[in-house]
C-alpha cells in the first residue's frame, strides 16, 4: 500500500510532532509539579536525556508515545502499526526499542530508577491512578 498524501503533505504532518513539550510529557509535568515535587527536564548528562530528571533522588521519568517506543501492551491501541511503507517503518521504531534499552542499560549502571509512563496511561480516568503510581515511585514505596 502506498502512502495516502503526497511528499509535501507527510512532511507537513511529520513537522508537527515534537520531541519535547508533548502534550503527554505536560500533562506527567503538571501532574508531578501539582503533587510538588520539582524536577529538571531533559539533562543531557543523564543517558537518554529522559524527560523528567529528578537529580537528588536519581530517578528519572520517560513519557513514551506509544507508537514512537512500541508499547507492547495488547490493549493499547496507539502502538498500532502504519498500513503503508512497513519496510521505512519498522526498522525505525525498532531501532527506538533498542535504543530506549540501551538508554535503560546505561541508567542502571549509572545507579538511577528508571519509570516510564506509556502515553495511553493519561486518560483522565487514569491519572489518580498515575498520580499514586508516581508517588510511590518517587517516595520508594514500590512492591
Amino acid at each position: 500500500m502506498t502512502d495516502t498524501l503526497n511528499p509535501s503533505e507527510r512532511s507537513e504532518r511529520m513537522s508537527r510532532i515534537r520531541s519535547k513539550d508533548s502534550k503527554p510529557e505536560l500533562v506527567v509535568r503538571r501532574l508531578i509539579h501539582a503533587m510538588g515535587f520539582r524536577y529538571r527536564l531533559h539533562r543531557k548528562d543523564v543517558p537518554g536525556k529522559p524527560d523528567i530528571v529528578f537529580g537528588n533522588r536519581k530517578k528519572v521519568i520517560f513519557v513514551h508515545g506509544c507508537f514512537w517506543h512500541r508499547h507492547d501492551d495488547s490493549s493499547c491501541k496507539l502502538a498500532r502499526l502504519p498500513k503503508s511503507r512497513l519496510d521505512f517503518w519498522l526498522p525505525k521504531l525498532e531501532r527506538n526499542v533498542e535504543r530506549d534499552a540501551d538508554n535503560s542499560a546505561r541508567l542502571d549502571a549509572l545507579g538511577w530508577d528508571e519509570m516510564i509512563v506509556w502515553e495511553c496511561e493519561l486518560a483522565k480516568t487514569n491519572l489518580p491512578v498515575l498520580r499514586d503510581r508516581i508517588r510511590k515511585y518517587l517516595c520508594d514505596e514500590i512492591d
